[in-house]
């Protein structure tokens, strides 16, 4: 088996420069800082494959969980090896947000993220086989699995009951 090794890998049209994709505390890899980002910027491009809707449906029931929303008639499939994006992992205290700009989805920065901090964001997930998507975040917010902020009392309220 190959070992992982730390790959520098250029974000497009960042205006923050480099971000370093290796292995991550959270899950699998990840993409941390090599600079200080500042809150609001555009820290990397959610780039991918625009697809139409039925095909989106399609990919999303093979579990292809990489799609992002674009307009009413396209998604984008960041399950690509041109996505770099596609490593950055999930947090229930994301320190970045998926912003859509003209058909365009760039993680921006919500705080100022310092270098050697993994850049998270909430994938957003909806509450559909929400207990097969665990998390690992280690936040002190964390909620265990998945999901967008909005289903966070959900949650709470139904994993309260079963502990």
């Amino acid at each position: 088996m190959e070992a992982l090794t730390e790959t520098k890998v250029e974000c497009v049209d960042a205006e923050t420069g480099l971000i370093v994709f290796r292995n991550s505390p959270i899950h699998g890899r990840g993409g941390f800082a090599t600079e200080k980002i500042r809150q609001g910027s555009r820290v990397i491009e959610y780039v991918g494959e625009r697809i139409g809707k039925d095909e989106s449906l399609r990919r999303c029931e093979q579990n292809n969980e990489f799609i992002f929303y674009l307009n009413d008639s396209q998604d984008l499939d960041g399950n690509v090896p041109w996505n770099p994006a596609r490593f950055i992992n999930h947090s229930c205290a994301p320190n970045c947000e998926a912003t859509l700009d003209e058909d365009r989805i760039w993680l921006c920065a919500l705080r100022d993220v310092e270098p050697g901090e993994e850049i998270t964001f909430n994938y957003g997930f909806d509450l559909v086989d929400y207990k097969d998507y665990p998390c690992h975040c280690g936040s002190s917010n964390c909620v265990r699995y998945i999901v967008a902020e909005e289903f966070f009392p959900h949650v709470r309220k139904t994993t309260a009951a079963f502990i």
